[in-house]
């Protein structure tokens, strides 16, 4: 099934519905029981930090149940109880009824054999501070120092649960237990390094028959209906006439690794375009490709064409974008061609007005440029910036990085959650560009040749560092072989993998 996300006010939307369900103690429980998975049954105390909100709540109803099962728990907890929310405030008194105790300091001269962060949750909108912030430093210290699992009820505190951005500082947990649904912010920039091992617990709730999702997270569920084995009586026109525009002087790389990708996930015939002035006359390590002149390949029939690998910013480049951009036929800009879009605005213009949307790829640098922000603005909002650029240039487009962001030119959304560090080197963005355009030359919609295509560069990624190559020094080369290997696996298994 795919994973619906949830931003902050569809949430308080779903518990102001069921205010009257006891949500609260559903999440204490579903907390205490993995709580006790992860802490067994512990010679050692779990420590328990109870924030002034309704995750505190969330806090006091997880340290009253383990003080059933016998676990030793010291809860720290700042404030008055009085002004606890009202099912905060009824949660401490059950756990204090029950002969729990609290203190206002984290006693350091004891060992843990578990850490609770119930802070702040999903609702934090400022960087913690004071003792709040000391208590996030300490406990991400006790953890490493006891080798203790840190557990999150919600979302770590710090930690922004619609965008991922860190909060000043933020609780670096090795699970996360998340309320209702899962929430976007959780999968995408810092989210992965700060949640560990996640878990939805949907305290019983159905909240997609009652609200539409946000988002989604990208699932093989999505595109499953296009994985379809080949008919017998195929030939390689029927798989597409693939163009790729780039290869200026110093560049040719970049493109030679797009068409490689290309080809090796079937798309019929691949033709290279070079700027290069002295281009090879074929590229010795695929020789399939076909190499021609820019103003040839613009001529040569194409049903798909790509724009951007190693192009260069020069006068011809971006007379050859103008071009591209008008091209009446499927379209994917990467790299130079999204930065020659940020610096002209007849080409912003002439790309809003395609009758056909276009993709685009760009990394968070690119994305502030055809957004005129900074880089870190996109990282702080990285959904929002993916959004906006859809919006802006009438396109599909994914903003790469830590959990990639898919959004549609309808305005819909998805987060992406394969992948790994590894893939932070030269020509990664090439290679997705070559497998994204060689689906779409294969008669694939745009929507889900995207989704596919970010979803198998990523998951072609982790099977090499799964089988031992990387993750440091995996190379982009690598990954397209891997990508065609796990792309046939899929339509053998559609329903078994991905």
């Amino acid at each position: 099934m795919p994973t619906s996300l949830y931003l902050s006010p569809s949430l308080r939307l779903l518990e102001t519905r069921h205010r009257q369900a006891a949500l609260m103690q559903r999440a204490g429980r579903a907390a205490a029981d993995w709580a006790v998975e992860l802490a067994g049954q512990p010679a050692r105390p779990v420590l328990v930090l109870a924030g002034p909100g309704n995750n505190g709540g969330d806090a006091f109803e997880l340290a009253h149940l383990l003080r059933q099962r016998f676990f030793d728990v010291r809860l720290i907890f700042s404030g008055s109880p009085a002004a606890l929310p009202d099912d905060a405030r009824a949660a401490h008194q059950r756990y204090m009824a029950d002969g729990g105790t609290t203190t206002d300091s984290i006693p350091a001269d004891i060992h843990y054999s578990l850490i609770v962060d119930g802070l702040f949750g999903i609702g934090l909108r400022r960087p913690p501070a004071g003792h709040h912030a000391e208590w996030i430093a300490t406990a991400n210290r006790l953890a490493q120092r006891d080798g203790c699992p840190l557990l999150a009820l919600d979302c770590p505190s710090g930690l922004n649960a619609d965008t991922g951005q860190i909060l000043g500082s933020a609780i670096q947990a090795s699970q996360t237990i998340t309320f209702i649904a899962a929430k976007p912010g959780l999968l995408t920039a810092d989210g992965p390094d700060h949640c560990g091992e996640i878990r939805v617990a949907p305290l019983a709730l159905q909240p997609t028959a009652e609200l539409p999702a946000d988002g989604h997270k990208i699932s093989l569920a999505d595109f499953a209906p296009w994985l379809k084995p080949r008919h017998q009586n195929s030939h390689k026109g029927s798989y597409g006439s693939l163009g790729f525009l780039g290869g200026a002087p110093s560049m040719v790389g970049a493109v030679f690794l797009a068409g490689r990708a290309a080809i090796k996930l079937g798309a019929g015939r691949v033709y290279i375009g070079l700027l290069d002035h002295q281009p090879p006359s074929f590229d010795p390590y695929q020789p399939e490709l076909m190499l021609r002149r820019p103003q040839a390949l613009l001529q040569a029939g194409l049903s798909t064409l790509a724009c951007g690998p190693g192009l260069g910013i020069s006068l011809e480049a971006s007379e050859l974008l103008e071009t591209a951009i008008a091209f009446d036929q499927p379209l994917v800009l990467d790299a130079d061609a999204l930065n020659l879009v940020a610096s002209e605005g007849n080409l912003q213009v002439a790309l809003a007005s395609r009758n056909n949307p276009a993709i685009l790829t760009p990394h968070p640098t690119e994305a502030a440029r055809l957004l005129e922000c900074s880089t870190p603005e996109v990282q702080a909002d990285r959904l929002a910036a993916a959004r906006e650029i859809s919006q802006r240039y009438h396109c599909h487009v994914a903003l790469k990085g830590c959990g990639s962001i898919v959004c549609l030119a309808d305005g819909n959304w998805w987060i992406n959650t394969t992948g790994n560090p590894g893939m932070a080197t030269a020509g990664m963005g090439d290679v997705l560009t070559g497998l994204v355009s060689a689906l779409l030359a294969q008669h694939w919609p745009a929507p889900e040749a995207l989704l596919a295509g970010v979803h198998l560069h990523g998951a072609a990624a982790d099977q090499l560092v799964a089988s031992g190559i990387g993750p440091i020094g995996l190379t982009a080369g690598e990954v397209i072989d891997a990508a065609r290997r796990l792309f046939n696996d899929w339509i053998r298994q559609p329903g078994k993998l991905g």
